[in-house]
């Protein structure tokens, strides 16, 4: 959702395609259910039977804190690995 709103199915693909995991439907909507419970998505207005979502400015922020943690993660990491050799 950082890129717009999506719906349960634009998710589950946007999901598939850059992490290469397919959420199974249960799996999906009890994550959607507590980032809305959370305050960090918001349900939009129904569009026919699709329920977009998108996130909230503290899901913004949330995101944002996450992917710098993980980015340096990912550094450290990295960088040891160059360290430690082949």
């Amino acid at each position: 959702m950082a890129g717009g709103p999506k719906h349960g199915y634009g998710l589950t693909k946007d999901i598939e395609e850059f992490a290469g995991v397919r959420l199974q439907p249960g799996t999906l909507y009890v994550a959607i259910s507590r980032l809305e419970q959370d305050g960090l998505i918001e349900a939009l207005e129904a569009d026919g039977r699709r329920l977009p979502y998108r996130l909230t400015t503290r899901g913004r922020v949330a995101l944002r804190a996450q992917l710098a943690s993980q980015q340096q993660i990912a550094e450290v990491g990295l960088l040891r690995l160059k360290v430690g050799g082949p």
